[in-house]
């Protein structure tokens, strides 16, 4: 059954690095917080159980999708859906970059990082294998939630991709220090520019969450934001510790789409002839296998 309303939440945090116990108890206040006011949809930063330089204690911090303290935090969280960040260990030791939806004991769905960034003093490629795969979460008939991490962001096809899908709410967690990607590349701006471009473009809301905090040689920003099907601001964070919410409407999606029906309009036909006559020219490998 479709509901109109939903009540989305971004729980803006500082994980402490490579320490899920910590992180955990961190996760439960703020599923608690969101609780109390009625929140329907928690988003956690990206690898919000073990920091941003979690990855640098590789098997120590990586967990399977069936790990008891998952099915834990998705027990605290009951009715409430909430998308957590962690590393993911997959079958022959394979690890990602991985968040999951989780409610009520279960895992329900899972996206594992697909643009991993090897610029600035960005290293993921050293630590994780590459996603293969957007997809969608359809929460009931209206509410279809793509999910996509941070510099996934950065690939617009992906972004595309997860619209096509029949997405119609978009969950970023994101892990953005400042000087991520180089002192001349202001981070912030960049990101209130590229989540109202998409969530106006797609007449969709968005919600995009930060971590805050330093680790390292970076220090996190927060900033993070719910907006509506319009592109507009509905809740901003600080530089701090927060729960930021919103109500969402399906009603504007309707009005939005209606408006400016980009997904209508996306020629799915013309990109793949286009995309596979491209590979023809260029001679592109095929490297994308099933699982």
């Amino acid at each position: 059954m479709a509901t109109r309303f939903r009540t989305v939440g971004a729980a803006q945090m500082a994980s402490a690095t490579g320490d899920i116990a910590a992180n955990l108890a961190v996760h439960r206040d703020f599923i608690a917080q969101a609780a109390a006011v009625g929140v329907d949809v928690l988003v956690f930063p990206e690898l919000s159980l073990v920091g941003h330089y979690g990855a640098e204690a590789l098997l120590d911090v990586a967990m399977s999708r069936s790990d008891p303290r998952l099915l834990e935090l998705s027990r605290a969280a009951g009715d409430m859906r909430i998308v957590v960040g962690f590393v993911e260990e997959s079958a022959g030791a394979q690890f990602y970059n991985a968040a999951a939806v989780l409610q009520n004991g279960r895992l329900l769905y899972i996206h594992r990082k697909i643009n991993l960034p090897s610029y600035g003093r960005l290293i993921e490629t050293k630590y994780y294998a590459h996603g293969r795969f957007v997809d969608t979460h359809a929460m009931d008939e209206d509410w279809v939630m793509g999910l996509l991490i941070c510099a996934d962001l950065y690939n617009p096809a992906l972004v595309h991709l997860a619209f096509l899908h029949g997405a119609t709410f978009l969950a970023a967690p994101i892990s953005s220090g400042r000087e991520a990607v180089g002192d001349e590349f202001d981070n912030p701006w960049s990101w209130a520019t590229t989540i109202q471009f998409y969530a106006m473009m797609y007449g969709a809301p968005l919600v995009m969450v930060n971590r805050v905090g330093t680790e390292g040689d970076l220090s996190f920003w927060g900033g993070s934001r719910i907006l509506d099907a319009h592109g507009r601001v509905l809740a901003q964070g600080g530089a701090s510790e927060e729960l930021i919410t919103a109500q969402l409407d399906y009603a504007d999606t309707r009005r939005a789409r209606a408006m400016l029906p980009t997904v209508r309009d996306s020629n799915l036909a013309l990109v793949q002839r286009e995309t596979n006559r491209l590979i023809e020219r260029l001679g592109v490998p095929d490297v994308v296998r099933d699982e």
